[in-house]
């Protein structure tokens, strides 16, 4: 497992966003930025942070961290026997 902590470029921005979904009531946005930084303090516990800036380029770092999550040697199961039949020579 490998974990990812999204973070928003500011707190004007994180209200923008929650305010233009359109989903929650004006106080259910407000309760939810009074929670955000108790959120955000946990930012340590996480394998890696991406600032969610731009959601493409924030969408292609996470890609990346995933694809070299799976590039880990422990991570690929048919390594062990593939490297010994290499170095056989087969």
């Amino acid at each position: 497992m490998v974990s990812v902590f999204i973070l928003p470029p500011s707190r004007a921005t994180l209200a923008r966003r929650l305010k233009s979904r359109a989903q929650d009531t004006p106080a259910v946005v407000a309760a939810r930025m009074r929670k955000s930084n108790k959120e955000m303090s946990h930012w340590r516990e996480y394998d890696y942070v991406v600032v969610n800036d731009d959601l493409a380029r924030a969408l292609a770092m996470v890609r990346a961290i995933l694809e070299v999550e799976r590039m880990k040697r422990h991570r690929q199961t048919g390594l062990p026997p593939f490297v010994r039949k290499l170095m056989k020579g087969r």
